[in-house]
């Protein structure tokens, strides 16, 4: 019995919409959620194109063409903007009918590739019982029809095994947005044996630490201790639900603590208050299942912004800056989009001095979605 994929029903108008424009080909991310009984697919974007795709020379029509470094690096990007919850669950792939023998090849190496491109970036580590499936969607541009199939990325010889794609009306209308305020105060000690300019590394491993903490956290559910097999919605009426975080500090009391000394040349102090959000499903959610894609959004959101701003000064002020007095950088600010016809709501990152119009084109380049200015709320103060 394969996996059965609930899907927006707005998705099947825009998958019908690129097939008439298939030159001979589009691909595309996936994004939704994984549960155990069945996933959820709540939105389809396509690949962005190349500025020299439109130059292509002309002939026969091949999928060898396929930039797949491309391919993961918008699986990348579109990861940073999905909140707590939702994720990557697969590409899909409308072709001339051609191209269909190739298709499910070409779909198989890319299912692979953009896995590995996001489990490289990940600070937490899947669970046991994690759903490692991802979905393979064919269509054939000329007859439309659909073929799904799944791949478990866990087991990197895993054949295809058929799966169900269902189109569902208000598939997001009943699901639960979480939310929480997390203030993190981190404290990174860079060692006087490690060169100075590796600030980029140093500070992941910073952030390995205190995404354990972030793990080992207590998360009071509207005031309350919930075991983690009840259900999330038990006596819950409103769709919004509070969290409160409590993170441990410093060591576990039960863990034995060996005090090191060590010889530092300096220190990266991550501070501020940052807002985070995850959505799940409405089909008898557990209250474990809201607590991990709330962590995970907790954790993504400050490893995504230090690797933005790691990124920004890379670009402004190359990488062999050696000047390293004390130095204050604004971690880029958090805000919140609303998806049409949807309950869920994308988030993106903003520098003080980014302008509105550049979120509106990344929104489009990297989701296929226009924004309103008035529609971008942004959640946060300030952080540095």
């Amino acid at each position: 019995m394969g996996r059965t994929y609930l899907v927006e029903e707005s998705i099947g108008q825009y998958l019908t919409e690129l097939s008439t424009k298939v030159k001979p080909y589009v691909t595309g991310l996936l994004i939704g959620q994984c549960s155990p009984q069945r996933d959820y697919v709540v939105r389809a974007v396509r690949t962005p194109p190349k500025e020299q795709q439109q130059e292509e020379s002309v002939g026969p029509p091949r999928l060898a063409s396929l930039d797949e470094e491309w391919i993961t690096t918008h699986a990348s990007q579109v990861s940073r903007m999905l909140p707590g919850g939702l994720l990557v669950l697969g590409v899909f792939m409308i072709a001339t009918p051609e191209l269909a023998k190739d298709g499910q090849n070409a779909l198989r190496k890319l299912i692979f590739s953009v896995e590995k491109s996001l489990s490289k970036r990940r600070l937490w580590k899947p669970a046991e019982e994690e759903i490692s499936d991802r979905a393979a969607l064919q269509i054939c541009s000329a007859t439309k029809k659909v073929v799904c199939r799944t791949y478990d990325v866990q087991d990197p010889k895993s054949s295809a095994k058929p799966a169900d794609w269902k189109y569902q009306s208000a598939l997001t209308a009943s699901w639960v947005a979480l939310g929480c305020t997390v203030n993190v105060n981190i404290h990174i000690p860079l060692l006087a044996t490690s060169p100075n300019h590796d600030l980029e590394k140093n500070t992941k491993n910073g952030l390995n630490r205190w995404s354990k903490q972030i793990e080992e956290s207590v998360f009071l559910i509207n005031g309350q201790v919930k075991d983690e097999d009840t259900e999330l919605l038990e006596g819950q009426v409103r769709p919004g639900i509070k969290v409160d975080v409590f993170v441990p500090q410093g060591q576990a009391a039960s863990a034995r603590s060996t005090a090191t000394v060590q010889v530092c040349s300096g220190s990266i102090n991550l501070r501020g208050a940052v807002k985070c959000r995850a959505y799940i499903h409405g089909n008898k959610p557990k209250v474990k299942e809201a607590i991990q894609a709330l962590k995970r959004d907790i954790i993504n959101t400050l490893s995504d912004r230090c690797e933005i701003l790691f990124e920004d000064l890379i670009l402004n002020e190359g990488p062999q800056k050696k000047n390293f007095g004390r130095e204050y950088h604004v971690l880029p600010q958090r805000l919140f989009v609303p998806v049409a016809g949807s309950s869920v709501m994308l988030s993106d990152y903003k520098f003080g001095d980014e302008a509105a119009g550049e979120i509106q084109e990344r929104f489009v380049e990297m989701l296929d979605q226009p924004v309103q200015a008035e529609d971008m709320h942004i959640a946060e103060d300030i952080s540095t």
